[in-house]
């Protein structure tokens, strides 16, 4: 068994690094992203787009990603546990999921939750772009189609902070935020104010249309990124914690079985020694 949980511990450390520089190499992207949205937003004037305008607040769709396997510590049961809080919070709402990953489609498909649509094996070979957009395009197209009543639309993954450290986070991800984009980007430096203004071979609100999609499509994205590399790494803490603990019950057996031969030896040498003082 510890034989096992070693070598799992080097597979997840080898996917973990290749993980790791996706993660870091995809979020400056998602800042340029965010940049972008927001001057074009300062621009775009009074402009409505299905994945911009507000809704009302009784029908939601949650996306859940999760693993496809287990073996990797609480990653899973945070996920699901957050999820679980969303529901309890939102329970005067009509909820509905979209599940990625194996582990969250089958608890709550044993509790009855509906889900819409289920995606597995997305990133068990590592996350590609054009997977993330499918998704992302087709959880677009229900929130956008003629018929549908959903409100709003939010993601739970794992967001990576190190090895040891992941937090389960609960995003909106529709509509799309006027008041984020006109903030910008969250995280990093503020940018310094531009003073030029800028030419657009199109109107902005033509190239805002064109790049809301895109930036779903990236949000999506970047959280399958988050999720996979924080996957692997707490796999790799728990397959790292299962063999130094499969190394202490080895000890401890060790030590058991060594104190039970001596036990045998001795009670032999007795025997041998009595039977010799028996016979003068």
């Amino acid at each position: 068994m510890q034989q096992i949980t070693k070598a799992m511990k080097m597979v997840a450390a080898a996917y973990l690094k290749r993980s790791q520089d996706r993660v870091i190499a995809a979020r400056p992207y998602a800042q340029a992203m965010m940049r972008v949205l927001s001057r074009l937003a300062a621009r775009a004037g009074d402009y409505h787009h299905p994945l911009l305008d507000p809704r009302g607040d009784q029908h939601y769709l949650l996306i859940l990603i999760t693993g496809d396997k287990g073996l990797c510590g609480a990653f899973n049961t945070n996920l699901i546990k957050a999820a679980q809080k969303f529901i309890r919070d939102n329970s005067g709402k009509r909820l509905e999921l979209v599940t990625i990953g194996r582990k969250g489609r089958d608890f709550f498909r044993r509790r009855g939750i509906p889900i819409l649509k289920e995606y597995t094996d997305v990133g068990t070979r590592g996350v590609s772009y054009g997977r993330a957009a499918q998704i992302a395009r087709e959880v677009m197209d229900i929130y956008t189609q003629d018929e549908s009543t959903i409100d709003r639309v939010f993601i739970v993954y794992s967001e990576f902070k190190s090895v040891l450290s992941q937090k389960a986070v609960v995003k909106r991800l529709l509509p799309v935020g006027a008041e984020e984009l006109a903030a910008g980007p969250a995280s990093g430096a503020p940018e310094p104010e531009v003073l030029v203004d800028y030419l657009y071979e199109q109107p902005p609100g033509e190239i805002f249309g064109r790049l809301l999609p895109r930036y779903v499509d990236t949000q999506v994205f970047s959280a399958l990124l988050e999720s996979v590399a924080s996957e692997q790494g707490s796999r790799m803490t728990a397959m790292d914690s299962a063999s130094k603990n499969a190394g202490e019950v080895i000890n401890d057996l060790t030590l058991n079985m060594n104190r039970v031969r001596q036990a045998s030896i001795t009670r032999e040498i007795i025997e041998v020694v009595s039977g010799a003082q028996a016979l003068d």
